[in-house]
C-alpha cells in the first residue's frame, strides 16, 4: 500500500475529490442517519462532510497514507453486522480485488443505507487507459452491474444519479504517477474524452437500502 500512501496529499488535495455536486447529494442522503463508515476512504473527503453535517463518522482504508481510523481492505470489515446506519464508498470500487465481497461487506455493516459511487464503464480502450495510468485499477462496471451487485447483496436500489467529472489532465496523471513514457498511449485512448486540457469521465452514484 506504499504507493497510495505516498498519493495521499494528492488526493487530499485535488479539487475533483474535496468537492462536487456529487459529494453534496452524499451528504444530501445522509440525512436522518446518525453513524457512517467510510470504505476506502482516500483523501476523506466523505467523512469530512459527513462529520461536518453532524454524523459520527469512521473511515477506513487499506493505506495508512490515508490516515484513517482504521486500516482495512473493503473486502475485510472488521465491524459488526449492522453497526452503522450509513456505509459509503467514493470513487474506490475500480480498486477493489474482490467487488462482490466488498459490496457483500458493506451491506453486513450496514444497518439501512449504503451509498456507492465509481466511474462507470464506458469500454476495453478506456479501461486499458486506467490500467496504463494507474496499475492499482482493477474494473470500472457499467449501471446495470451495480444493480446486479447491490441486487445480490440483500439490497434495494431507490436513486441513481450520474455527474460528470473534470480532471485537469496532467494533474491527473502527476497523482498517480503515471510514467512519461506511457503519457502519449493514455491520452491516445482517451482522445474523444479530452476537452482542452481537461479528461472527463462519468461518475455513477447509487443509493441501495436492506432489505
Amino acid at each position: 500500500m506504499s504507493d497510495w500512501s505516498a498519493r495521499a496529499e494528492a488526493y487530499r488535495n485535488a479539487p475533483e475529490h474535496r468537492e462536487g455536486e456529487d459529494l453534496d447529494l452524499i451528504v444530501n442522503w445522509a440525512e436522518g442517519s446518525r453513524t457512517a463508515l467510510d470504505v476506502a476512504t482516500g483523501g476523506g473527503h466523505v467523512a469530512r462532510r459527513l462529520r461536518d453535517a453532524g454524523l459520527q463518522v469512521v473511515s477506513a482504508d487499506p493505506a495508512p497514507g490515508m490516515q484513517p481510523d482504521v486500516i482495512c481492505r473493503a473486502e475485510d470489515l472488521p465491524f459488526a453486522d449492522g453497526a452503522f446506519d450509513l456505509v459509503v464508498s467514493r470513487i474506490a470500487p475500480h480498486h477493489f480485488e474482490d467487488v462482490a465481497a466488498a459490496v457483500a461487506e458493506m451491506a453486513r455493516v450496514s444497518n439501512d443505507l449504503v451509498v456507492v459511487e465509481d466511474t462507470l464503464y464506458v469500454g476495453e480502450e478506456i479501461e486499458e487507459a486506467e490500467k496504463l495510468r494507474d496499475p492499482t485499477h482493477v474494473r470500472s462496471y457499467s449501471e446495470e452491474e451495480w444493480r446486479g451487485l447491490l441486487g445480490a447483496a440483500g439490497l434495494e436500489i431507490e436513486q441513481v444519479e450520474a455527474f460528470e467529472k473534470r480532471h485537469p489532465l496532467e494533474q491527473w496523471l502527476d497523482r498517480s504517477a503515471t510514467p512519461e513514457d506511457d503519457r502519449p498511449r493514455v491520452k491516445e485512448l482517451l482522445a474523444d474524452r479530452i476537452e482542452g486540457d481537461e479528461y472527463v469521465d462519468t461518475k455513477l452514484l447509487l443509493k441501495a437500502r436492506k432489505l
